[in-house]
């Protein structure tokens, strides 16, 4: 049966993303997140693998894959937007397992989602090129063959895992373009010359991951770069709030902190459409 409104979320997902005018796509953590990220106006939303984990006491890479579409759905539920799920190594290594991870994620109601080439073995952090561009082939059949042409985003690894070698990175990007794959990210690329050389040398949507010394938005719309994501930062940085404002009341006893609680209480009155109360 055709899905009219899965479709057409999918279709305008991938239509926000275009070269110099970069998709802001920030990582929500729960519902109530979501709903705000959406109430402040962005166009799309995507998961965080870590911090839902966070969210679940965990850290990344220690969820299942039950455990991270069923937080992908409960995201898709939260706001109108379309939805992108962070599905890490596709929860399984053969590339039929890939296949049948995505096919859990179309159920969801997901615009997108995204596979990395990351083992989780830290002594082998990466698929070897050929076996990963062969799960990124069968997660693109997967994604694209339903009612719903899942924007399935391939990322390669190297930059977070102690193999800084760009021109091994792009040549994995390469193969994921020609496997199937709508977008192409390589976290942890930080420096503009070889963002730009990436961009130069595919031809697919790239996605930059928002880190520190990373280039600003409007350097990397100049680049080329068609969508720009924070992965867990807004999650930790809410996380980093709590560790503050509770440091404060434990070590000094003062509640500086309602300063910030303030802005939040008030913008969660304002997104979720209640009056928010100090209780």
């Amino acid at each position: 049966m055709p899905d009219h409104a899965g479709q057409a979320k999918a279709s305008r997902f991938l239509e926000l993303h275009v070269p110099g005018r970069p998709l802001l796509l920030p990582n929500p953590w729960d519902q109530g997140s979501a709903r705000l990220l959406a109430w402040l106006g962005f166009e799309a939303l995507a998961t965080t693998s870590s911090g839902f984990a966070a969210t679940l006491g965990r850290l990344d890479g220690s969820v299942t894959r039950e455990d991270a579409v069923a937080h992908a759905a409960t995201i898709v539920a939260a706001t109108e937007l379309p939805v992108s799920a962070d599905l890490e190594n596709g929860f399984a290594d053969d590339p039929a397992g890939v296949a049948d991870t995505i096919a859990l994620a179309l159920g969801a109601g997901l615009a997108g989602c995204s596979v990395e080439d990351f083992t989780g073995r830290p002594d082998d952090p990466i698929y070897g090129t050929g076996l990963a561009a062969e799960r990124v082939r069968a997660a693109a059949e997967a994604a694209h063959r339903g009612p719903v042409h899942l924007v399935l985003t391939a990322r390669a690894e190297n930059h977070l895992h102690g193999r800084p070698d760009l021109a091994d990175t792009i040549a994995r990007l390469q193969a994921y373009q020609e496997a199937g794959a709508d977008v192409l990210y390589a976290p942890g690329l930080r420096r503009l010359e070889d963002i730009r050389q990436l961009v130069a040398s595919v031809d697919r949507p790239v996605n930059v991951l928002a880190v520190a010394g990373a280039p600003p938005v409007g350097e990397l719309a100049a680049a080329g770069v068609s969508r720009v994501s924070v992965g867990g930062a807004f999650a930790f940085a809410a996380l980093g709030a709590v560790v503050e404002a509770a440091t404060e009341l434990r070590e000094a006893g003062t509640y500086g902190f309602w300063q910030h609680a303030s802005t939040g209480r008030d913008a969660a009155g304002s997104a979720f459409g209640v009056s928010a109360t100090e209780g």
